[in-house]
């Protein structure tokens, strides 16, 4: 007798939790999609602002402070052995004459065999 008192009672905790899940859904579908939200009419806010005059000053280019800088060396790369310096710094021929010709007008043509 007590086995079939503790099972209604399981089915009847199931149920509880069912309808629960059940209303929650429900409100929920209702507040989010059932429910029109109230038209409000926009507020339209126009700020107009002066714009702002630029001046630029060149007379800096004529101040003594500029005229004083001298320009910068070159800086040369550190280089370990000075003899693969002297071969790197000979210039090789470097990619294609027509860089934006296919590859396959690059290779000859295969000539005709009589």
């Amino acid at each position: 007798m007590a086995i079939v008192f503790t099972q209604q009672r399981q089915k009847q905790k199931y149920l509880i939790t069912l309808t629960a899940i059940i209303l929650i859904s429900l409100i929920f579908i209702w507040w989010n999609f059932l429910i029109k939200p109230k038209k409000e009419t926009p507020v339209i806010i126009e700020k107009t602002f002066a714009p702002k005059e630029i001046i630029i000053n060149f007379d800096v280019f004529n101040s003594s402070l500029l005229q004083e800088l001298q320009p910068l060396e070159q800086v040369t790369p550190f280089v370990e052995n000075v003899a693969t310096a002297v071969q790197d710094s000979i210039p090789e021929k470097v990619g294609r004459d027509n860089p934006f010709l296919p590859y396959q007008t690059l290779l000859p043509s295969p000539s005709p065999t009589p």
